[in-house]
């Protein structure tokens, strides 16, 4: 049986849901969630001791299935870093997700779609590796990986008419 997928959106509609947040924390988590794959537990659990600037590494804790993480700090989350630690809860930041997304492109959308939508991200826009982003996300198995990975046609045909 084939694995329905949940919708995703792009970088695009990504900065116009971070453009209607309604908080600086509801910002950043949302880029969090999208720029570096991560899961909505792991964004309210992050500290500020987990972040190296230095290094440029966020070093996640605990993460799903009790694994630690170490994932590169995105360019797009590094100034939103200094509203870490969160002083809201999972549900709370679901909602507002929810809420920002209607309002921003009309989708009806659950916090766990950034998580999707930003591998997809980092798998077809920005042509890293699948191994790169199993890495990234976390994923035991490169077939974890390999099901988010969601093709617009017209990429194809992009990709069909290049020199």
């Amino acid at each position: 049986m084939a694995t329905k997928l949940p919708e995703i959106i792009t970088e695009e509609e990504l900065i116009e849901i971070l453009k209607v947040a309604s908080t600086p924390q509801h910002r950043i988590a949302f880029a969090l969630g999208f720029y570096e794959a991560m899961r909505v537990s792991e964004i309210v659990n992050l500290r500020s001791d987990n972040i190296d600037k230095q290094q440029r590494l966020l070093r996640i804790k605990q993460a799903k299935g009790s694994k630690d993480r170490n994932i590169p700090i995105a360019p797009q989350v590094l100034k939103g870093l200094k509203n870490i630690p969160l002083t809201i809860g999972v549900r709370a930041l679901q909602i507002a997700f929810k809420k920002a997304a209607k309002e921003a492109i009309g989708k009806d959308l659950h916090f766990h779609q950034l998580r999707h939508s930003g591998i997809t991200h980092y798998l077809v826009k920005k042509r890293w590796s699948s191994l790169e982003v199993q890495r990234l996300a976390g994923h035991s198995r490169i077939t974890t990986t390999q099901i988010y990975t969601h093709i617009n046609p017209q990429d194809l045909v992009s990709r069909m008419w290049e020199n």
